[in-house]
């Protein structure tokens, strides 16, 4: 069940206010003592993530189905997609759905049910990297003033009554403070002074069937990153730009869109630019036709 964006912050009746956590999206299957977890893709993230592993196959369920995020957190206690790519800080587990339990298929019960089950499951503590996903405030603009103040990414509202949709839905409405998004990488420019492998990625993404540019990013990144971007980039070179709207710019080497990459900005700008972008990472989690710019 995804998420739809929704623009501004919002408060109503039988609705709960859930922190909006910057990871990677994982469900844990449990029979028994086997365990898999499994990224949005099909990805078996089980020998990634051990400890989560092993937390999830100590729980008392018989069986269980559960949906989370996997997260790495800052020292303020800040869910960080860029500490999880780079392997800094333990990962844990923010569950917030409970799909399966003890034989019982909970996807078409409503979300109040189903978080008595989570919890139950779980326990009310947070068991060693498992943790319950936090809810903010009963108020949904309460619940965002707190994001805001705590710089978290944002804040998920999820109608109670809701049961669990498979696919985007307005039943989980995700509002965010913090502006990250997934971008495809389109091409990138020659370095310059003593950079080496490239000097900024060109980004793009899809709008109505085209890929358009919105922009370029030339800070985030490491030594180690720049070379391993520039060696995965060479099977992906392309003599003709993939995007409808080209930039008028010199010295672009462009790329088949097949990387994601995770992006933070500032704002866009009334031509729907990026403005101040920060290169995080890779995603390997998320298809390309999801990389779309919102309506």
């Amino acid at each position: 069940m995804l998420a739809t964006l929704f623009p501004k912050p919002f408060d109503r009746p039988g609705w709960v206010y859930e922190e909006k956590y910057d990871g990677y999206r994982i469900l844990a299957y449990k029979e028994g003592h086997r365990v898999r977890l499994l990224s949005r893709n099909a990805r078996d993230r089980t020998a990634t993530y051990p400890t989560i592993a092993a937390a999830v196959g100590a729980l008392p369920s018989p069986t269980l189905l559960l949906d989370g995020e996997v997260v790495a957190f800052d020292r303020r206690g800040v869910s960080r997609f860029q500490l999880l790519q780079q392997g800094h800080g333990a990962p844990a587990y923010a569950v917030f759905d409970c799909l399966y339990r003890n034989g019982q298929d909970l996807r078409r019960a409503a979300l109040a049910a189903r978080r008595e089950a989570l919890e139950a499951a779980l326990g009310a503590r947070r068991r060693g990297p498992l943790l319950l996903a936090r809810r903010l405030a009963r108020d949904g603009l309460a619940a965002y003033r707190l994001a805001k103040r705590k710089r978290f990414e944002g804040v998920v509202a999820k109608d109670l009554a809701a049961p669990y949709i498979e696919g985007r839905s307005t039943k989980w409405l995700k509002v965010k403070v913090r502006q990250e998004e997934e971008f495809l990488i389109v091409g990138y420019t020659a370095p310059e002074g003593s950079r080496v492998g490239f000097g900024a990625l060109l980004l793009g993404a899809y709008d109505r069937g085209e890929l358009r540019y919105v922009g370029k990013v030339g800070t985030g990144f490491s030594g180690r990153s720049l070379a391993s971007l520039y060696r995965a980039f060479q099977p992906l070179v392309r003599a003709r730009s993939p995007l409808a709207n080209p930039p008028r710019e010199r010295g672009v080497t462009y790329l088949a869109p097949r990387l994601v990459a995770q992006i933070a900005f500032e704002e866009r700008t009334a031509d729907r630019k990026l403005r101040q972008p920060v290169f995080l990472g890779l995603r390997d989690d998320k298809a390309r036709a999801e990389v779309v710019l919102p309506e």
